[in-house]
């Protein structure tokens, strides 16, 4: 029976950050960020194609 127990608490778990996950993804894109999480901070080249701006290398 713990066995059991265990292992839906892992479930529960795994489960709810993959919602929070996927509810982050949906809010930011919602606000119009192309590159969510990216190191260079929107200054690639990428964000500029995006925008129509011509990149400032």
């Amino acid at each position: 029976m713990s066995a059991i127990l265990s292992n839906l608490i892992i479930i529960l778990i795994v489960s709810t950050l993959f919602i929070a996950a996927c509810l982050y993804i949906y809010k930011e894109k919602k606000k119009g960020r192309h590159c969510i999480g990216c190191p260079m901070a929107g200054k690639c080249p990428r964000h500029y194609a995006c925008k129509g701006i011509k990149s400032k290398n």
